[in-house]
């Protein structure tokens, strides 16, 4: 499966301990170049970038289409437009993106998304992990991730844990 990430999922689940979940869940992750600057050298100092630029499954790639980049950065930042535009060029199965701009431009170019609480979903339904409830309370608590109390609630409802 190839799978490429923005750099929030990313960094959240870094900030938490638990970036190999992304590993568990889909083998290799594939980044552009400037999701790399954002989370690795603009973020070095920021919990997580360490581990982000040792992890030997997160592979690094650079963009072609520089116009489509340019075209993105109307609306998203340099990492969304990026992820996008490499997901599209590399014929990616899946891509990691929060932001709802950034979604609703993956969307219009029919690509497959998940955001950090489907991926959690996702790793409960295959077994990888047990409970949502301690890593949206990490999110929340020690990542300062915004989730609001109504899907909170949902998420845990609907995976039995409300």
């Amino acid at each position: 499966m190839i799978v490429v990430s923005d750099a929030s999922i990313l960094i959240n689940l870094a900030r938490i301990g638990e970036l190999d979940l992304l590993q568990k869940l889909y083998g290799q992750i594939t980044i552009p170049d400037a999701v790399w600057q954002e989370v690795v050298v603009d973020g070095g100092d920021q919990p997580g970038a360490e581990d982000i630029r040792t992890a030997i499954w997160i592979r690094r790639m650079a963009i072609t289409n520089r116009h489509l980049v340019q075209a993105l950065r109307q609306d998203l930042d340099p990492g969304e437009s990026e992820a996008i535009a490499l997901a599209l060029e590399i014929g990616a199965d899946l891509l990691l993106m929060d932001e709802r701009l950034g979604r609703e431009s993956a969307r219009y170019f029919d690509l497959r998304y998940i955001g950090l609480v489907g991926a959690l979903v996702e790793a409960k339904h295959r077994g990888i992990i047990t409970k949502i409830r301690p890593y949206l309370d990490a999110l929340r608590d020690r990542a300062g991730f915004r989730l609001s109390t109504a899907l909170y609630e949902r998420v845990l409802r609907d995976q039995g844990e409300g």
